[in-house]
């Protein structure tokens, strides 16, 4: 993580009962109130998984309001990493690669 403002990129790969339960849409949702980039998609072994790029304070936020949502108790575990932003999306979106 970079705390000088620069674009961070987050890539999470969710699991528990995080398909089928609006996961996907409500993420996008939560999206859609920070200046990210990137995607979230279900994947073919039942997880789901997020890539949005940001800065690292907006990315944080939107991490910590997946936390708060009523996706919290679908969420069973959660891999995390931080990598540097490619800048390659221009929108988020639902099931972009």
């Amino acid at each position: 993580m970079n705390s000088d403002g620069s674009l961070e990129r987050l890539h999470v790969i969710f699991s528990g009962r995080v398909q089928g339960v609006g996961f996907r849409f409500t993420v996008q949702e939560i999206a859609s109130r920070y200046s990210l980039t990137g995607f979230v998609r279900n994947l073919r072994d039942g997880n789901v998984e997020l890539v949005a790029e940001g800065t690292e304070a907006d990315l944080i936020d939107f991490l910590d309001e997946i936390h708060e949502s009523r996706l919290k108790r679908n969420i069973l575990n959660e891999r995390i990493q931080w990598k540097p932003s490619t800048g390659e999306y221009d929108r988020f979106g639902i099931g972009h690669s």
